[in-house]
């Protein structure tokens, strides 16, 4: 830190405790009014979007509502109302499992991918709007070391609880 502002962490230990409510406040980037509005019900939409869209980027994997509960942390049958409304929206569709017949899996419609990029295109614009005093290299470095930060996320996810050691 070069500058130390009166609410700024000055220590080791007080900047990584303020980063949990640092990234809970993320999410809100999203309600900006910058390009490419998302509107509210729609942003929260994009949770299950994200995942379903994830999970079907690579070939035959298959996602169901199960999968999106469990990847959001949440009860089945919230990830059930979830995907439902996701439905009635226009953004996914169910069809038939290709590996087991009797599975209802989830795939993005066309509205779905659109709302996807919308999103994209969105969240890029709330990023330059925010970041656009910072100098070019500072903006960079973060945006690669926040990609770095969710590829751990998504390794220490595969590798199980037992994974996650105390600090």
């Amino acid at each position: 830190m070069t500058t130390s502002e009166p609410n700024e962490p000055k220590t080791a230990d007080e900047l990584l405790d303020a980063v949990g409510p640092a990234f809970s406040k993320l999410r809100r980037t999203s309600l900006l009014e910058v390009e490419n509005p998302i509107s509210a019900k729609d942003l929260s939409r994009t949770l299950v979007l994200n995942h379903v869209m994830e999970a079907t980027r690579e070939p035959g994997r298959e996602i169901t509502v199960g999968g999106v509960a469990e990847l959001l942390a949440v009860d089945p049958s919230v990830a059930s109302r979830m995907v439902t409304d996701n439905i009635k929206a226009g953004y996914l569709v169910r069809g038939a499992s290709q590996q087991d017949g009797r599975r209802s899996v989830l795939h993005l419609s066309p509205a779905g991918h659109e709302l996807m990029e919308r999103f994209r295109r969105h969240q890029r614009s709330a990023f330059e709007y925010i970041t656009a005093g910072w100098p070019e290299g500072e903006r960079l470095d973060f945006a690669r070391l926040m990609l770095k930060y969710v590829d751990s996320l998504d390794d220490l996810r595969q590798r199980g609880p037992a994974a996650v050691a105390p600090h």
